[in-house]
């Protein structure tokens, strides 16, 4: 009865840390709505990087999305996202504020109380 157990332990703890991983590397997959009634966040674009709230790195590839740290993916399709955003016109109008870098060293948030917007 011992062995089962044990058994059984592992094959859970494999299946919650694929879990865990798998959710971790799409949280930063998002894909740009055509309408702001189909966004989960309304992003505005700084022209400086002070004015941001996050600082984001367009990653070239799905697999070097971060995780919530600022390195984005941009989904061909809505189905493979993780957030669906909508890029207003004004900052008024925006739940989080970004700046994008050329250098994924620059990436990441100036500002984390606003972290949870995209998890």
């Amino acid at each position: 009865m011992l062995p089962q157990r044990k058994y059984l332990f592992s094959t859970l703890l494999a299946i919650a840390v694929c879990f865990i991983f798998s959710a971790g590397t799409m949280a930063q997959v998002v894909y740009s709505c055509q309408y702001k009634s189909d966004a989960d966040v309304k992003v505005f674009v700084a022209r400086y990087k002070s004015d941001a709230d996050l600082v984001v790195y367009k990653a070239s590839y799905k697999s070097d999305a971060g995780n919530n740290d600022g390195v984005w993916y941009f989904a061909e399709y809505k189905s493979d996202a993780k957030k669906k955003i909508y890029f207003v016109d004004y900052k008024s109008d925006a739940d989080l504020v970004i700046f994008f870098s050329d250098y994924k060293s620059d990436a990441g948030w100036k500002n984390s109380s606003k972290k949870q917007l995209m998890y």
